[in-house]
């Protein structure tokens, strides 16, 4: 049962729309509607508002402003996921789109045309958007150093010393961020748009300042998340005190243009890459500074520079974080954090370095491979990146790649190659899973764990199948609620690992509750559950985290990657097409072999995104997003994702869990972009180190290369 590629337990319900998403919830019954009037200024204070006319406009509840909000908890110096996140506390603006406002009516419509007769003054203050403008600058932090980085880089044979930029990115799924909240006897319901509950369950309670037993959150369909569904934002908070008020269910969705100023970013960053290598490829010398766009106000920072930790050997290591304060958004982390950028510019970086050796880009990466953890010094179990590479180049067809940039033409399309390598840190935390065996012949499988869209309730049907021996059909996975066993939610690619091995532990633990009372010799366990546990049996599996396994101090825990693409240059126009792709990957034990295809054909797509299409653009006069929407941010349509494909080396990876699985969410998304990036390099002999690759950028190579 385990790695079948079943079919989504729970995809005919929602294909025939019986499995209500968050924003549709009716448990609590009707609802009232609340919108959100944001900040026209990225910087200052509120001098004066006036809601008059707002609260008399037809259907109009309730108007909240920071003059009438109830108190609320402090918000911390640094923003964690567990901390308070109050809204409507004073005059101050610190980002554009803030909420200054919120208004409650009977419908949407009446909300939103009531939030825009409030009047609103400001004294608008200095303030800094333009990330590029201070990108060389900033504090250094997480610093690692290994050897004599410098000695070693300015000895280096052959050297490369090249800087990329990388914009904003947005990981806005099609289902906006939405909640529904319902105060009755004194006790919260939430119905949320979240990815990760408990950790929203602490910063929710100490934001409206009540004890966490008074708050469920109920996260069961959340729709896609990437990122965006990680952090408290407005909706839950502002909901929530609205219901409080009126002792009515409230409903506030986020619309889309809103998606952009509520909620957080992918920061930008600008990386300088220096590489030294001997004659015959050998690097002696990796450095990478990264910096990234940052506020006062959070605590999260993109990993630009730590993707280069464990990627390949060299003996003279310095990789390091500048953190860029600026008075746009707070960034939050989105799909691949880190390794997305990181890898697309790192990866270039490797590609130039294989340029000037004359070397073939595969072969470079090859002999730079290495089975112990160059920072760390330890194993890194599982690494089968060199298999990756090696399985990769022959399925693809890599023999056939143009050796000289810009020599191989399809009528007007110039024709390109190109390679990178993926890594991603595999995560393992603390996960609670409680599966229960009724007389009735149902098992139940519980965790607060969400399901994003990735396959979550089907592959833990599939686990539990698996260790009870039971049909798939007879196991129902109840997912999303702060009432089950904590576990730690969706994201960082950790999700379904963590939860495979608890289920299973969970499983295990009832068998020998059945086994003690019936005997080992038994065929039908829901036979021996009817007779000797008339009431049901139940037990809960655990998952440590990782700071408490040995496996994770004696091992360096990652899955790996290669990808390869080939793209087509207009030789006159400058437009890129990708023409195919091809992905191999290796994460340990496969799950569910359709589930994980999925996941990264979806990853690959996204990096595809990044090096081709994907940008945000905040004006740096006034601080809002310039391309605030999905009519100007641009992402690929069907036509521009030809067919791709994902290999999977299916494993068992012995020292990251009993089970022999890891994350792969995220996975696919890594070098993809870098391989599409050294493509068009290879097309047009033109490279672009400013992302991502617009015809703007391109053209102006191409027209000097004649």
């Amino acid at each position: 049962m385990i790695g079948d590629g079943i079919n989504r337990t729970e995809g005919p319900r929602k294909v025939a729309g019986q499995v209500p998403y968050s924003a549709e919830r009716r448990d609590a019954g009707d609802p009232l509607h609340g919108f959100v009037r944001g900040a026209a200024i990225g910087s200052g204070r509120i001098i004066e508002i006036d809601t008059t006319a707002a609260e008399a406009a037809p259907g109009v509840r309730l108007v909240l402003t920071h003059r009438n909000a109830p108190p609320q908890g402090d918000l911390a110096d640094l923003g964690g996921l567990h901390d308070a996140k109050p809204e409507l506390v004073d005059d101050r603006i610190v980002r554009y789109g803030q909420p200054v406002a919120l208004v409650v009516a009977d419908s949407f419509e009446q909300a939103r045309a009531a939030a825009m007769l409030i009047e609103v003054g400001y004294d608008r203050e200095p303030a800094d958007f333009d990330f590029f403008a201070h990108a060389g600058g900033g504090e250094v932090q997480d610093v690692s150093a290994v050897g004599d980085f410098e000695q070693a880089f300015a000895e280096a044979p052959v050297s490369i010393d090249a800087t990329y930029t990388t914009p904003y990115h947005f990981g806005h799924p099609m289902e906006p961020n939405a909640a529904i909240a319902d105060w009755r006897d004194g006790h919260l319901t939430v119905y949320l748009t979240a990815q990760m509950l408990n950790q929203l369950l602490d910063g929710l309670a100490l934001t409206l300042m009540l004890d966490k037993a008074d708050i469920t959150i109920d996260s069961a369909y959340v729709g896609g998340g990437f990122g965006s569904k990680i952090g408290l934002h407005c909706e839950a908070v502002l909901a929530s005190l609205a219901t409080r008020i009126l002792e009515r269910p409230v409903k506030l969705a986020m619309t889309r243009r809103q998606m952009f100023s509520l909620v957080g970013h992918r920061a930008a960053s600008q990386s300088r890459i220096r590489l030294g290598a001997t004659a015959d490829g050998r690097l002696t010398a990796l450095g990478h500074d990264a910096h990234v766009q940052t506020t006062i106000r959070d605590d999260w920072r993109e990993p630009v520079a730590n993707v280069a930790r464990a990627l390949y050997a060299a003996p003279n290591r310095l990789t390091r974080r500048y953190h860029v304060e600026l008075d746009v958004g707070a960034p939050e982390p989105v799909r691949g954090p880190g390794e997305l950028p990181g890898l697309m510019v790192f990866e270039s970086a490797v590609d130039e370095l294989a340029e000037k050796l004359g070397m073939d880009p595969v072969e470079l990466r090859l002999r730079n491979d290495t089975q112990i953890d160059p920072e760390k010094s330890r194993p890194l179990n599982g690494r089968r990146l060199a298999d990756c590479l090696r399985e990769g180049a022959e399925r693809f067809g890599w023999d056939d790649r143009p050796i000289v940039p810009a020599s191989r033409r399809d009528g007007d399309w110039l024709i390109g190659y190109g390679v990178a390598s993926s890594i991603r840190s595999h995560w393992q935390m603390a996960t609670d899973v409680r599966v229960r065996i009724d007389p009735a012949g149902l098992v139940t499988v519980q965790s607060d764990m969400t399901d994003l869209g990735t396959g979550t309730y089907t592959i833990m049907a599939q686990v539990a199948a698996s260790a009870l021996n039971v049909p798939v059909e007879q196991v129902q996975v109840e997912l999303g609620r702060t009432d089950h066993p904590k576990g730690w939610g969706s994201g960082g690619s950790w999700g379904s690992g963590n939860m495979s091995v608890a289920t299973d532990r969970a499983c295990s633990a009832v068998r020998e509750k059945v086994f003690a009372a019936a005997g080992k010799g038994f065929n039908d366990i829901f036979a021996e559950v009817r007779r000797h546990f008339p009431n049901g049996v139940e037990a809960i599996g655990h998952t440590i985290g990782a700071n408490d396994d040995p496996n994770y101090k004696a091992y360096s825990q990652f899955t790996y990657g290669a990808s390869f693409a080939e793209v087509g240059v207009d030789a006159h126009t400058g437009e890129v097409r990708l023409r195919r792709m091809l992905g191999v990957f290796s994460f340990g034990r496969v799950l569910n072999a359709k589930t994980a295809r999925s996941q990264l054909l979806g990853g690959m797509i996204w990096g595809v995104s990044a090096a081709l299409h994907e940008g945000g653009d905040a004006d740096p006069r006034y601080g809002h997003w310039v391309n605030g929407d999905l009519a100007e941010y641009l992402i690929p349509t069907h036509a521009d994702i030809p067919a791709i494909d994902a290999i999977m080396l299916d494993d068992f990876d012995e020292h990251a869990n009993h089970m022999g699985v890891k994350g792969i969410g995220e996975l696919g998304a890594g070098g993809t972009g870098g391989s599409v990036a050294n493509a068009v390099y290879n097309a047009t002999g033109v490279r672009v180190r400013d992302f991502p690759i617009t015809l703007g950028r391109l053209l102006p190579g191409l027209i000097a290369r004649g």
